[in-house]
């Protein structure tokens, strides 16, 4: 008797022009996409039922248990329209509370569904409706916030289409949800991190490597080991227990979006993986970036973007071949990648190219990027005041000049175990390219590329300033924002109503951190304007800051966190309470 493995179920099923269904993948995930159609045939409207289970899937012809959505991983594509009002019933089956977070979506805070911050969850065997109006339009996700419940397929896509004319047209459109899944169970991998921090990383530099002339020189690996820092720690859980998933697919399985020739196609991008943030391209086509966040750009070409974990990019893709075109999407850290395939007939495939080799971190990943041209004169760079106060030694090396505790950068941490390394000189790196895509070769896309395609609703300067400082302890596994985690954290982030407040943040982590805020936009400063690009999660680069604007016109408590989920899980995240201060002002 043949042996029915998932694999040979998705061969038959691409063969078969996706005749085949599988039961687990909701209908927009199946093995070969047409397209989206422009009006969901399942989950939209104005009331929508969706049940919260577990429920057994299947990736690489091994078989894993889950927690679905109304019987499928990812869950169904809930599709809506900008304008209307709609509920959502969502009952939960599990032994354990769960909830649903609208990632993105501009909701009243007491339907934004993150436990103990806007609602007390979803109890066992209850039924919690959601109701809100729909404000706005573009691509986004669902999701649990509850425990560790996303990293077990508790996620979905969101599209939302405009009211009137959509400024970005298409022939055709197709969902990419990217995720990472792995056989052990969440709180195993937890379990882990805390034993070792870089128990996943298997990358490491080797004495094999420095014979070999690879890496970094004996004497930068004597340096960064008298730190005790590791330039191979980019990611902390990796393809050495991940297999990254398009669509519930992993590479092997590999997903097909069907095209005509001459079609402007239309991807919305969605990273819904736990930990993992993703290197996109497409050899042999142009991405034109037209959304991020769900909110439109002045259209952007580019070869190659990165999407950080919870992040949402819409592109423009012109295949004129006939021929098949391969989306890669590799891991940050190069440990591995997912992998689907863009084709004008099913069966058609492209080549898969080699992982590029992983990246190391850099001194400016350690936040002495503000040391850029200062490394010719050791002795200038360390004048007798700071030699004085400990900072540096009299010839020492630029990179050694700053103790990487040194709290004198940032008087007002605490001094805890969660403040590990305090950046020395932070800088803004919101115009550099992603770590590890600075010698690629073609036309990166980063943060200073995007304009918003619309003026900012607000376009009033801030009336204050806040500067929050990304922190961690990599050894022991914890992570905070300005050293407090949120099980100690006393006090919420206080705000007024319709305050403009400018917010710059600060890696002092040698580790990338994607800051998510609920309920809002905010825009980034990044020299446009009054035509700021719009976003709700921002990737802040390792030893670098990032500023934004935001005006808090929506009252009550909302999460502010890290989306890196075993970072928020291990105290990453905070609470911010918009206060109904009618003193505050209004928008002009």
């Amino acid at each position: 008797m043949t042996r029915f493995t998932r694999r040979r179920f998705l061969r038959n099923a691409t063969l078969g022009g996706g005749a085949l269904a599988i039961p687990w993948l909701p209908a927009w995930a199946q093995p070969v996409s047409t397209g989206l159609p422009r009006a969901s045939s399942t989950l939209s409207g104005t009331d929508i039922a969706l049940t919260v289970a577990h429920q057994m899937m299947t990736i690489d012809g091994r078989q894993s248990h889950a927690i679905g959505i109304n019987g499928t991983v990812p869950a169904p594509l809930i599709r809506l329209r900008q304008g209307t009002n709609v509920r959502l019933a969502v009952t939960n089956t599990l032994d354990e509370d769960t909830s649903i977070h609208w990632h993105g979506l501009l909701v009243p805070f007491q339907m934004d569904g993150v436990p103990g911050i806007s609602f007390p969850g979803i109890p066992a065997r209850t039924t919690f409706t959601y109701e809100f109006p729909v404000i706005q339009s573009g691509t986004y996700w669902y999701h649990s916030h509850s425990g560790l419940q996303e990293q077990m397929g508790h996620y979905g896509p969101i599209v939302i289409d405009p009211e009137g004319a959509d400024p970005v047209a298409s022939d055709r459109e197709h969902v990419i949800v990217l995720s990472d899944h792995s056989p052990l169970h969440p709180h195993a991998i937890f379990r882990r991190l805390k034993l070792q921090g870089g128990y996943f990383n298997y990358q490491k530099q080797t004495l094999a490597g420095l014979i070999a002339g690879r890496d970094q020189s004996a004497g930068e690996r004597r340096m960064w080991g008298g730190m005790r820092m590791d330039p191979t720690d980019v990611s902390d859980v990796t393809g050495a227990t991940y297999t990254y998933l398009v669509n519930g697919h992993g590479p092997a399985d590999n997903w097909t979006g069907l095209f005509a020739p001459g079609e402007r196609v239309r991807l919305r991008i969605i990273n819904a993986s736990a930990m993992t943030i993703f290197n996109i391209r497409i050899p042999g086509l142009r991405l034109t970036v037209v959304q991020a966040d769900g909110q439109n750009v002045r259209p952007v070409p580019v070869d190659e973007f990165q999407i950080a974990v919870a992040e949402t990019y819409d592109v423009i893709v012109e295949p004129v071949d006939r021929r098949a075109y391969t989306l890669v999407a590799e891991a940050w850290d190069r440990s591995g990648m997912a992998r689907a395939t863009l084709a004008p007939a099913v069966g058609m495939t492209a080549p898969v190219p080699a992982l590029r080799p992983r990246p190391l971190a850099t001194m400016k990943d350690m936040g002495m990027g503000g040391m850029a041209g200062m490394h010719h004169d050791a002795a200038a760079a360390c004048p007798p005041d700071h030699a004085a106060m400990g900072h540096c030694k009299p010839g020492a090396t630029p990179a050694m000049r700053h103790g990487m505790r040194d709290f004198a950068n940032a008087p007002q941490l605490p001094r805890t175990p969660v403040v590990q390394t305090v950046a020395p000189m932070p800088v803004d790196r919101t115009g550099e390219p992603p770590q590890g895509l600075a010698d690629v070769g073609h036309t990166v896309l980063v943060y200073r590329d995007l304009i918003a395609l619309d003026r900012n609703p607000d376009v009033r300067a801030p009336s204050r300033q806040l500067r929050i400082h990304l922190t961690g302890n990599m050894e022991r596994y914890m992570w905070a924002f300005d050293g407090v985690k949120l099980n100690a954290v006393t006090a919420p982030i206080p705000f007024r109503r319709n305050e403009r407040v400018r917010v710059t943040l600060v890696n002092d982590t040698m580790m990338a951190h994607p800051i998510h805020l609920h309920g809002h936009f905010f825009e980034l400063v990044t020299g446009h304007g009054d035509h700021a690009p719009r976003k709700h999660t921002i990737n802040v680069a390792p030893g670098g800051t990032a500023t934004f604007d935001v005006t808090t016109d929506a009252v009550g408590d909302w999460a502010f966190h890290c989306h890196l989920l075993y970072h928020m899980h291990a105290g990453m995240m905070q609470v911010v309470t918009v206060r109904p201060d009618d003193d505050a002002g209004s928008p002009g």
